[in-house]
């Protein structure tokens, strides 16, 4: 059975976190963390399809998929490490090499991940110093987890912390983690850095299609802005300290993994969505009635990423005539003439559109209804049993002061 707990990425068996004040763009704050297992890891992992790929992701892609282990993680926010060519790169080098000198672990199963400015490059020296203050302070408590989750955030407002527990082969397991993203968000692989640990005992190549998959259905269903960043990033360690019985099948216990992974991918999708840059309301779009999910997931997806419908929701604007056109260019077929639209919040449900057309509903109640913190579209094309779920948030004057005058 499925428990959330209390915890993020130290919750699991052998786990440890730290975070430090390495001044690498911000001051008064921590900006670097650092995630480690007391024995490797089995480690998959899902990168950005954006062709302008950051160091770290480039480093990151060699050792989960030519490695296929891993027993750390360095993360730094303020400087993305993008655009920074061979110099960039050696950066990561040092960065794993710095960690494995004072872990005594290799530099190859060292991940590293940065998020903040592209073009800038990495005072090496300041990360090399973050490094070293971190590794005697790794603790597996709740408080190191959680002060690694603040030290990832850039525009963020809160830090993003999730764990479960299940049952595999009468082990009990779990499963947490931490990301960060509030903009340059939107669906091409997974949006964001991502940080996810697990005690289960997996085989790679499970672990690595388990991650993949669900990716499609959580991560990939946010957008907050429209930009897919250079750096997004989502790493899975699985240490198998839970001594449950290996998984090298789909079976059971493999959908009992899968189900409490989409627990955790979800909840951190939805965390991010909510806390857009400048947003005020969480934005669910389900369409449902589709023939397929591939079909439902485009619309949904064309929804929750219209900035007219978006700024609709900012205005609390029962605007529904933005929601079927954002449909109707999404690229995939539907009859509009038999979609029912209804928008739902903690304030109530209302249907706005029946067979393509508008209800006689009440302004004043729709407006009620979009004028909580986390509102819902549900649309019904009527066509076949399955659904999709995109999760977005509205859009905000402050969503442009953020970005124009992110640098400085």
């Amino acid at each position: 059975m499925l428990k959330q707990i209390e915890g993020g990425v130290t919750a699991a068996k052998g786990f440890k976190a730290a975070a430090t004040e390495a001044n690498i763009k911000y001051k008064g704050r921590t900006d670097m963390a650092m995630v480690y297992s007391t024995v490797p890891c089995r480690a998959a992992g899902t990168f950005t399809k954006n062709l302008v790929k950051a160091a770290p992701v480039k480093w990151d892609q060699s050792v989960v998929y030519d490695r296929g282990s891993a027993q750390a993680v360095v993360v730094n926010s303020g400087i993305a490490n993008a655009c920074t060519g061979r110099d960039g790169y050696e950066y990561c080098r040092k960065t794993a090499e710095a960690a494995a000198k004072a872990l005594q672990i290799p530099s190859d199963s060292v991940l590293v991940a940065s998020t903040g400015v592209i073009g800038m490059q990495l005072p090496i020296d300041r990360i090399e110093a973050g490094v070293a203050a971190m590794a005697p302070a790794l603790s597996d408590t709740r408080e190191a987890g959680h002060a690694a989750a603040k030290a990832i955030m850039t525009t963020d407002t809160h830090p993003k912390e999730v764990a479960v527990t299940f049952t595999l082969g009468g082990k009990t397991v779990t499963l947490g983690g931490m990301s960060k993203g509030s903009g340059m968000i939107h669906p091409n692989m997974c949006t964001m850095l991502g940080f996810l640990t697990t005690d289960a005992c997996i085989s790679r190549k499970l672990l690595l299609e388990a991650l993949q998959e669900d990716v499609k259905k959580t991560f990939n269903m946010i957008s907050v802005d429209g930009d897919t960043s250079t750096n997004d990033t989502v790493i899975l360690l699985a240490s198998g300290l839970a001594e449950n019985p290996e998984i090298t099948e789909k079976n059971e216990d493999y959908e009992t993994f899968c189900e409490a992974l989409r627990f955790v991918n979800t909840t951190l999708a939805k965390m991010m969505a909510g806390d857009g840059e400048g947003a005020t309301a969480l934005f669910e779009v389900t369409v449902q009635g589709a023939k397929t999910w591939e079909q439902a997931a485009v619309l949904a997806r064309s929804v929750v990423s219209s900035s007219l419908t978006k700024a609709a929701i900012y205005g609390h604007d029962a605007n529904c005539g933005r929601v079927l056109c954002a449909m109707g260019y999404a690229g995939v077929d539907f009859d509009p003439d038999k979609v029912d639209l209804w928008f739902e919040s903690k304030a109530g449900k209302i249907k706005v559109i029946e067979n393509g057309m508008l209800t006689a509903y009440s302004e004043e109640e729709a407006t009620a209804v979009l004028s909580e913190n986390a509102v819902t579209a549900i649309a019904d094309i009527k066509e076949g049993t399955a659904e999709a779920t995109a999760w977005g948030c509205d859009l905000t004057y402050d969503y442009v002061k953020i970005n124009a005058d992110y640098r400085s």
